[in-house]
């Protein structure tokens, strides 16, 4: 077993860290908000003074954060940068969703030191987290991946090596524009349906049987009441929230610019997501796509 730091303990890391502790590992633990804190301590977590305590005798760090400016902030920028804290041996894992450029920049750097840094966001949202049943992407080296498998195995059933550095991030922005697209396309036909007198349940059952099965008919239909247990049958409560899918387009969008991949579909999920958030609904769910359409 080892001494994990894990660091930003948030809709996303929280559950992840408990399913850490609940592998047996030592973790010790920190987030900005105090709350956070006494959640893992009462699930056997260690609480740490600082993001440099819970780093300084680790041998993995983990670090689930919401941006890239806080990624490059906590390990190289800050007043007592993690990079200058950490162990020599120790494996750094930032499962945070950020642009590729600064996972490279961060991993560039910690690789200049003679660190193992690599990048593992996730997808699989907060009900994945809670069961340990998330995919990892990591850019990593075949090493490092290696020594990263065994620790994600605690947090996630699919753990893919997705290349060099980056290349998880890429991943990852990949499958969100995607997930976007198949979201709003969903709800663009049920509300279709539903506005020409069908039934939403039967309408699903339909296209679960046809050509247009999707994972979102499958496992997070977005008309309520039609599927038990997921964020529509709740108000839109819960879940990946609208905000993060517009940040995670905007990272898909800065990729499709730079390497000049033409991608109009994931733009115009982008602008119907803007739109919706506009409206005030930045803190429900992805899925609340659909009420774009009603309204």
């Amino acid at each position: 077993m080892a001494v994990i730091g894990f660091i930003g303990l948030g809709n996303m890391g929280g559950p992840m860290a408990i399913n850490v502790v609940k592998a047996g590992h030592t973790v010790k633990v920190f987030d900005l908000f105090a709350d956070a804190i006494k959640q893992l301590v009462s699930q056997g977590g260690l609480a740490a003074k600082s993001a440099a305590d819970a780093a300084s005798d680790a041998d993995v760090v983990i670090s689930m954060l919401p941006s890239g400016k806080h990624v490059e902030d906590l390990y190289v920028s800050a007043e007592k940068p993690l990079f200058e804290v950490v162990k020599k041996e120790a494996l750094i894992i930032d499962s945070s969703t950020i642009d590729a450029a600064t996972a490279k920049r961060v991993c560039a750097i910690a690789d200049n030191r003679g660190l193992n840094f690599v990048d593992a966001p996730v997808s699989g949202g907060v009900a994945g987290a809670v069961a340990g049943t998330l995919a990892f992407m990591v850019g990593a080296t075949d090493a490092q991946f290696i020594q990263a498998k065994s620790i994600l195995q605690s947090m996630g059933q699919n753990i893919f090596h997705a290349g060099p550095s980056g290349a998880g991030q890429i991943a990852k922005c990949c499958n969100n524009m995607l997930l976007s697209v198949l979201m709003a396309g969903t709800a663009e036909a049920l509300n279709m349906g539903v506005k020409n007198g069908l039934d939403p349940a039967v309408l699903s059952q339909i296209m679960l049987q046809s050509s247009g099965n999707n994972w979102v008919l499958q496992k997070y239909n977005p008309y309520p009441h039609v599927m038990e247990g997921v964020p529509s049958s709740n108000d839109y409560q819960g879940g990946f929230q609208v905000d993060l899918m517009y940040k995670d387009l905007g990272l898909a969008m800065d990729i499709s610019h730079q390497s000049g991949s033409p991608a109009p579909m994931g733009a115009q999920a982008k602008s119907l997501y803007a739109m919706h958030k506009s409206k005030g609904n930045g803190p429900l769910d992805f899925s609340s796509i659909m009420r774009l359409y009603q309204d």
